[in-house]
C-alpha cells in the first residue's frame, strides 16, 4: 500500500502504524505531486490519499489513479468530519474515506477491508455526510429502486453498506463469493449507481441500516 499526504509527519506516522502489521506492506509514501509515479512504480492494492494537498489536490490525484488499468482501492484521508470534498471524491470512485485521527488500532483492519474490496467510511464522517444528504433531497425514484431489489439483494446491500467485502458477505449469508459478486453486480445495475460506495450511501439514505440496528 501507499500513503499520500503533503505532511511528512502524517506519512511517517501512518507508515509506522500500518507497517507494524505483519500482513501489510507500506511500499512507499508520497506527496500529491509524486503520487501517480509512486502508484505506477509499485502498483499497490491500496492507497490512502489526503483529500487536501497544496501541490496537487487529492481529487486530481484520485482522478489520475482511477484512469489506470486495474487501479488500486483509494480511500480519502481528511481532517474534517464535514469536508465538502468527500462527496466529490466518492463520485469519482473513491472506495471510502476516513478521518486522520482514526484510532491506530483500527487502521490496519480498514486497510484489509479496502484490499478485500470492501467499503470504508469513518463513522463520524459518515454521519456528517449523511446529514448533508437528507432523504428529502434524494433523487426521485431512488427509494423505489431500493424497493425493487429482491430480499437477498437487499441483504447483500446492507452488508455492503456496513463495509464488508464479498467474501465476508458470503460468510454472513452462507453464499459463495461468486454468488455474492453476481448479487452485487445486479443490485448496482438496479440502483443505477456506479460503485459500492454510492450503493452504500443510497442504502443509508433509504434507512436500511437504521432498520438493521433496530
Amino acid at each position: 500500500m501507499i500513503v499520500v499526504d503533503d505532511e511528512a509527519l502524517v506519512r511517517s506516522g501512518f507508515a509506522l502504524i500500518l507497517g507494524a502489521a505483519a500482513d501489510i506492506d507500506v511500499v512507499a509514501t508520497a506527496t500529491g505531486g509524486d503520487a501517480l509515479a509512486a502508484v505506477l512504480e509499485h502498483r499497490p492494492d491500496v492507497v490512502l490519499l489526503d483529500i487536501r494537498m497544496p501541490d496537487v489536490d487529492g481529487l486530481t490525484v484520485l482522478g489520475r489513479i482511477r484512469q489506470l488499468d486495474e487501479p488500486p482501492a483509494v480511500a480519502m484521508l481528511t481532517t474534517f468530519d464535514a469536508d465538502e470534498y468527500v462527496l466529490a471524491a466518492l463520485d469519482r470512485g473513491a472506495a471510502g474515506f476516513l478521518l486522520k485521527d482514526t484510532e491506530p488500532e483500527h487502521l490496519a483492519q480498514l486497510v484489509r477491508t479496502l484490499a478485500a474490496g470492501g467499503v470504508v467510511m469513518s463513522p463520524k464522517a459518515s454521519r456528517t455526510l449523511l446529514r448533508s444528504l437528507p432523504r428529502s433531497t434524494a433523487p426521485n425514484g431512488e427509494l423505489d429502486r431500493v424497493q425493487r431489489l429482491t430480499g437477498r439483494e437487499r441483504d447483500v446491500l446492507v452488508l455492503l453498506a456496513q463495509g464488508l467485502s464479498n467474501a465476508e458477505i458470503g460468510v454472513r449469508l452462507h453464499l459463495g463469493t461468486g454468488t455474492v459478486k453476481d448479487h452485487v453486480s445486479a443490485l448496482l445495475t438496479k440502483l443505477r449507481v456506479s460503485g459500492r460506495v454510492q450503493a452504500a450511501l443510497l442504502a443509508q439514505r433509504a434507512g436500511l441500516l437504521e432498520k438493521e440496528r433496530s
